[in-house]
């Protein structure tokens, strides 16, 4: 049958417009904390401020119908604004899931632990209560014999173990799963890729802040980009975590490629090593290197650099060349880095398949666990054979549109 092509652009319309048309999924919240500029707040507050957090911007095509809080601080802004929006807040996580009912509700779960009075493991990581979560999400799941996507925020758990068991649990369930950090999704400066394909030999990336927090960040970046080299990702072999003169040491003696981590330093805007004329070595006193080596013969270092840089970059070789770029996030309300995450989600939850794979934060959580351990041990270095699990990731990275211009980041 022969169709005209005003005949497809009328069938292409019908069918765009019937999309645009669909009602929006109905998402539960389940959340540690929820308070102003919180992970709960930048992420789940989209569904019903907009993405500009003012109610003035775009919305994504969900609909918030629950929420659960795990902890409800003094600063909390959810009970005020889900008044606002005739949102119910529950006191357990299967009734925000059920509505209230014997059964599964909800056409999504957003499970943001993040924020939060909560211990410490042995290695200084924080133990978010995410597999107690999930198994509430999962008992629910089970009980009413179907699942929905999960989306979890930034690593699966901090530890292997447990990490290894949500994922595990998320393909038993088949809800699909996704998580991670806001940065693979962030704008690039300048604009640079991995070229899918293409034989990686050394990666240097660099961070600050703490290495449970900022670090897992800089672990998402790194392994966005690495997961497109030649054969996809096929594993880790080990893991080791450096720090003070022993970072120094292994760019010396060349661990890590000091040339790429110069190339890293360039396309930073602000960071104080660009400010003036004092060196690394003056400005960042407690250097830490996370060096993680790849079965294939791979290997990438994160170094964090607290006194001399205040953002996120990278630098690789590719093909004789190196390439270089920084990932920069809007640091004041409305973080329109979030959105771009949050447009990840909703693909995900109005299509059951996840935008980008779980496997990629399975990765960079268990990673996190094990340069803890190693720092933990002096710097020695930590065997992950566990972390044999291959996969290959269809996603690609779209440069953003400029963000609107940022309110102060204190603001009330």
């Amino acid at each position: 049958m022969r169709i005209t092509l005003f005949a497809f652009c009328v069938i292409l319309f019908t069918g765009c417009a019937a999309l645009a048309k669909q009602p929006p999924k109905r998402i539960a919240a389940i959340v540690t904390e929820y308070r102003h500029n919180s992970h709960a707040d930048v992420i789940v507050g989209r569904l019903v401020e907009s993405h500009t957090l003012d109610g003035k911007g775009e919305f994504p095509n969900l609909k918030l119908v629950s929420l659960y809080t795990d902890q409800v601080p003094t600063n909390d802004t959810s009970r005020d604004l889900m008044r606002q929006y005739g949102v119910p807040i529950f006191t357990n996580i299967a009734d925000a899931l059920t509505l209230g009912t014997d059964r599964l509700a909800v056409d999504g779960v957003l499970l943001v632990a993040e924020h939060g009075d909560y211990l410490k493991n042995e290695t200084g990581n924080v133990i978010w209560p995410k597999r107690r979560m999930f198994e509430a999400v999962a008992k629910v799941f089970r009980d009413s014999k179907a699942s929905v996507p999960v989306f979890c925020d930034k690593h699966l758990a901090d530890n292997w173990s447990d990490a290894k068991w949500l994922y595990n649990t998320a393909l038993e369930l088949k809800s699909p799963l996704m998580a991670g950090s806001s940065l693979p999704t962030l704008w690039r400066r300048p604009q640079a890729d991995v070229q899918r394909g293409v034989k990686l030999t050394q990666m240097v990336a660099i961070s600050y802040h703490t290495l449970d927090a900022y670090g897992f960040h800089a672990l998402e970046m790194v392994q966005c980009l690495a997961e497109r080299r030649a054969g996809g990702e096929t594993g880790v072999q080990q893991v080791r975590c450096l720090s003070g003169d022993a970072v120094w040491e292994a760019l010396n003696d060349g661990t890590i490629d000091e040339g790429l981590l110069q190339a890293a330093l360039v396309p930073l805007e602000s960071s104080p090593v660009r400010q003036g004329n004092r060196s690394l070595t003056e400005l960042a006193k407690e250097p830490t290197a996370m060096i993680i080596d790849y079965r294939d013969g791979f290997r990438a270092s994160v170094v964090t650099l607290n006194g001399a840089v205040n953002e996120w970059s990278v630098a690789w070789h590719e093909d004789g060349k190196t390439k270089a770029t920084m990932f920069w996030t809007q640091e004041a309300r409305p973080f329109m880095h979030f959105t771009y995450l949050v447009k990840g989600i909703e693909q995900m939850f109005n299509t059951g398949k996840p935008s980008w794979p779980a496997a990629r934060t399975l990765y960079t959580s268990a990673i996190l666990d094990a340069a803890l351990i190693s720092l933990k041990r002096s710097g020695t270095a930590v065997s992950t054979p566990y972390l044999d699990i291959p996969y290959h990731s269809n996603w690609d990275w779209q440069q953003p549109p400029p963000p609107p211009a940022g309110r102060p980041i204190h603001e009330k």
